[in-house]
């Protein structure tokens, strides 16, 4: 592929746009590329065995030194988790805001890699080759998330990044709208703006909402509080601690994750508290009644999280009981909410009473509802606009929005990963698609799992297994062991013996039905032991596992 010529800006997502999370987003000028985020995607249901999505960034392999590097919005998983990834083929530098730049230094040190690291803060500017970025604050469920504004040559693109409005902030600290409508009346050519919340009317409520029924639950609860939000979400934790300050409970913190997210904010400031506050999960013996919060991690209820361990009373130190409360402050995760549903009844069989977002206001949302996002486009009144950072329909919802506050339908793209939208001193228009799509991170493996693999996953997963053994005389075709068929999540071994005979000798009647010289070729005897098998369990049981014929030429 040919890097795009000059006068022309090119912006070309490789992630985030028809999905959640996995946000990617390229600009090109003259042969030279920024990237804006680089995050994950934690596996949907039918992705079997996947650790996590990262998004295909082969794209950028040909601008070679051309690559400027990534910026960050913010330090969440979803727009910074891929880097470690990322990493491994493109030597290139990194920016971002302090709290997101710890979160990347400690996934790094994970991984056992090191990078070029510039920390920047809202209110601050840098050149990168043909662009010029400025980040502008913005609140969000993380400290230290801004929107950018670039100025490019064809004029300013502002990034809004994830983002809300919250006019009474945790830290005092609001949205920066002055300097947004400033960039909006000196003219701003393209605005790229969050899409999640596109289909909820209003305002997102602000995160100080939470604090009254928050101390209800503090204030009633005899014994502990085990609180879990995402280990990023600061400014929650941040009441969770000063609520237990207030009602005389020490605090116990529980998963890596959510220990390493608060040294972090502690060395830059954000958490500001006491160490006697907080004592070592084994100070907490079995029994314990003592009046104690518990932060902990597995909000979405992860097979492995330290709270459905707990709550499954396979803790070594902590036990969940009567008298005990489990707040869960958090949005359900798509796909995650068979495993909360479990962790809650489990948390109710221990007797413990459970605060969720269903029956309790312990959560707000920390992107723009429709009327934050009006706002948004009224205050930059850009030229041209594109929703980012959603599903479809999130999109499309948010293009509507769009229109209503006077943006021209043909000037508002409605774009997908790949797609390419070019703007110069004549207008915007989408050109031709560029390769992008999801790399499958499975263990140790980065993109040897694909579709074919993971339809094979289902199968098995779905239909089961049979394995037929069989040994061949290699000179005459004859069978001289087997076959022996062994099952795996198709049959029970307890009473299919007689089933799985007549199955087998069907196989040896096919077989000597065979020429001759068919029977000494292995893969025409393979071909012909799965059709014999798949005829037979279809017809008998109406069920399709997957068959793998093994033969031993002898």
């Amino acid at each position: 592929m040919t890097p795009v010529s000059s006068g022309k800006l090119r912006v070309v997502p490789l992630g985030g746009l028809g999905e959640i999370g996995l946000n990617c987003l390229v600009l090109e000028w003259n042969g030279y590329a920024v990237a804006i985020d680089c995050g994950v995607m934690f596996p949907e249901p039918h992705m079997l065995g996947i650790d996590l999505v990262i998004p295909d960034l082969s794209y950028l392999e040909q601008f070679g030194d051309r690559f400027l590097g990534f910026v960050l919005t913010h330090g969440h998983e979803d727009h910074q988790g891929a880097l470690p990834f990322a990493l491994r083929t493109f030597s290139v530098p990194i920016y971002a805001t302090p709290m997101a730049h710890g979160l990347v230094t400690e996934r790094l040190k994970e991984h056992g890699l090191g990078a070029e690291l510039h920390v920047f803060r809202a209110g601050e500017s840098w050149d990168l080759g043909p662009f010029s970025f400025e980040a502008i604050h913005v609140t969000h469920s993380l400290v230290d998330t801004v929107a950018l504004a670039i100025r490019t040559p064809v004029g300013v693109v502002m990034h809004s990044g994830d983002f809300k409005f919250d006019q009474t902030p945790i830290d005092g600290k609001p949205s920066d709208l002055h300097r947004l409508a400033q960039y909006g009346e000196h003219g701003v050519v393209l605005l790229l703006s969050d899409s999640t919340n596109a289909e909820r009317p209003g305002y997102t409520p602000s995160e100080r909402t939470l604090r009254e029924p928050l101390a209800d639950i503090f204030a009633q609860t005899p014994r502990k509080v085990f609180f879990s939000t995402f280990a990023s979400h600061i400014h929650r934790l941040s009441q969770a601690i000063e609520l237990s300050l207030a009602h005389g409970r020490r605090i116990a913190v529980v998963g890596r994750s959510l220990v390493n997210s608060i040294k972090i904010a502690t060395q830059l400031g954000y958490l500001k508290y006491p160490p006697s506050l907080f004592l070592e999960p084994t100070d907490l013996s079995a029994g314990e009644d003592e009046r104690v919060t518990i932060l902990t991690t597995g909000s979405q209820g992860e097979a492995m999280s330290a709270l459905i361990r707990i709550a499954e009373g396979g803790h070594p130190q902590i036990t969940m009981g009567r008298g005990d409360a489990v707040v869960l402050s958090s949005r359900v995760i798509p796909g995650n909410e068979k495993q909360i549903s479990n962790l809650i009844n489990h948390a109710l069989r221990r007797g413990a009473e459970v605060f969720h977002s269903q029956n309790t206001p312990v959560h707000v949302s920390g992107h723009a509802s429709q009327e934050e996002l009006k706002l948004l486009l009224r205050l930059c009144k850009p030229r041209f606009f594109v929703p980012i950072h959603g599903e479809l329909r999130h999109l499309i919802a948010h293009r509507r929005i769009a229109f209503e506050v006077g943006i021209p339908p043909e000037n508002t793209f409605l774009l997908e990963n790949g797609s390419v939208l070019e703007i110069d001193e004549t207008g915007a228009r989408q050109s031709e698609r560029v390769k992008a799509g999801r790399i499958f991170v499975d263990g140790k493996g980065v993109g040897d799992v694909i579709d074919v693999v993971l339809r094979d996953r289902r199968h098995l997963s779905s239909d089961g297994l049979v394995l037929a053994v069989l040994a061949l005389d290699q000179q005459t075709g004859a069978v001289i062991a087997g076959p022996d068929l062994v099952s795996r999540g198709f049959l029970p071994e307890a009473g299919a013996e007689a089933f799985m005979e007549q199955a087998r000798q069907l196989v040896l009647d096919s077989l000597a039905e065979l020429p001759a010289e068919s029977r000494t070729d292995a893969q025409e005897v393979k071909e012909q032991v799965r059709r014999v098998l798949r005829r037979y369990f279809s017809r008998t049981l109406d069920r399709r596992p997957v068959i793998l014929p093994f033969v031993l030429e002898m």
